[in-house]
């Protein structure tokens, strides 16, 4: 299937790019997200009508997420959790809990901005939890996980 992107996206291409991507990829998630449009000779026209405009939104969304970045620079979250002797979790700490807390300290940050490559969090100490706010906008917070008293 053939698209034309609407927006930058990870692993795949910038705005205004004319790539091929499986069909369930394109009419799953990123059609109906807004970030794509079947690529015909309509909307190849319409998007180039468009075009500024759309750069113009796809700026200001990044300069949003640089100055939300700034502002989030340095952050240390502390979660308190049930523990063991040995220093594991009764449970985990996910993105969820996680995002909760940072927006607790006034710093609003959804669960799907968030990464957990090795999975939630077990054990307690610092863990560096990469943010991802942008496509070109990535960085760490520290999460201090605590033992309930």
């Amino acid at each position: 299937m053939d698209i034309i992107l609407l927006e930058k996206v990870r692993n795949l291409g910038g705005l205004g790019d004319q790539v091929k991507v499986r069909a369930g990829y394109g009419r799953n998630y990123l059609i109906p997200k807004g970030k794509a449009v079947i690529a015909n000779a309509g909307n190849k026209a319409k998007f180039e009508a468009q075009r500024a405009e759309l750069e113009m939104t796809q700026a200001e969304a990044l300069n949003q997420a640089k100055a939300r970045a700034e502002a989030m620079a340095g952050v240390t979250v502390q979660i308190t959790a049930k523990a063991g002797d040995e220093g594991k979790l009764f449970g985990s700490i996910g993105t969820a809990d996680i995002a909760e807390a940072v927006t607790r300290m006034g710093f609003p940050l959804e669960r799907a901005e968030l990464h957990l490559p090795q999975g939630p969090l077990k054990t307690l100490g610092d863990h560096a939890v990469p943010v991802s706010l942008h496509s070109e906008v990535n960085f760490d917070i520290i999460v201090s996980i605590v033992a309930e008293a």
